[in-house]
């Protein structure tokens, strides 16, 4: 009983050794591995992955390929009618603006052309009524029975006209000389242009 040694007590040690084994060699993998951390290749290796990742397309076995690959098909396509109708858009736009353009210069042309065939119209309406006023008074100045003899010749309204702008006495005077259906013409057009004068 002395001589004999027990097995379990022999057991123990290789046990312990074991653990301590297993304990340095996880030490070694975990140190190493916080050098790789802390030297810049870790990290250097975990962005190569994800961007491995991110960049690599969907393989031919994954189903949600075809419908990605659908959906970017269908983006591109509308993205494509989205700029073209951007650019009809603008060409509209510069269109529309050359448009507005050559119409206000078209309007400021008619204004200048109105202005200055108004100013053309008064002239010639000034010119005319000095010239009628000329007239007038030539056929005022002239003997009664001179004047009268020019206004037998005259249409009647175109003689009453003058006649309306004279002086009473100077047109009593030459309708006097006038022979008596075309005094009556005469007074018949003077008579009916003060009445519509009168209902105005």
């Amino acid at each position: 009983m002395i001589g004999r040694r027990d097995p379990a007590a022999s057991a123990r040690p290789r046990r312990r050794r074991g653990r301590s084994v297993l304990l340095l060699i996880a030490v070694f993998l975990i140190g190493s591995g916080l050098m790789r951390l802390v030297d810049g290749t870790g990290l250097a290796l975990a962005r190569e992955l994800a961007a491995r990742a991110y960049a690599a397309p969907p393989s031919a076995g994954d189903a949600a390929g075809p419908e990605v690959e659908a959906l970017l098909a269908a983006l591109r396509a509308r993205e494509a009618r989205l700029e073209k109708a951007e650019e009809t858009l603008a060409e509209r736009e510069r269109a529309l603006a050359v448009g507005q353009d050559e119409l206000r210069r078209s309007l400021a042309d008619l204004a200048t052309a109105e202005a200055s065939l108004r100013d053309l119209v008064a002239t010639a309406d000034g010119a005319a009524e000095q010239d009628i006023a000329r007239l007038t008074a030539v056929y005022e100045a002239m003997k009664p029975a001179e004047a009268a003899k020019l206004f037998d010749q005259m249409e009647p309204r175109f003689a009453a006209g003058f006649l309306g702008r004279m002086r009473s006495d100077a047109a009593a005077a030459i309708m006097a000389g006038l022979p008596p259906d075309k005094a009556y013409a005469l007074s018949v057009v003077l008579a009916g242009r003060n009445a519509m004068i009168t209902r105005e």
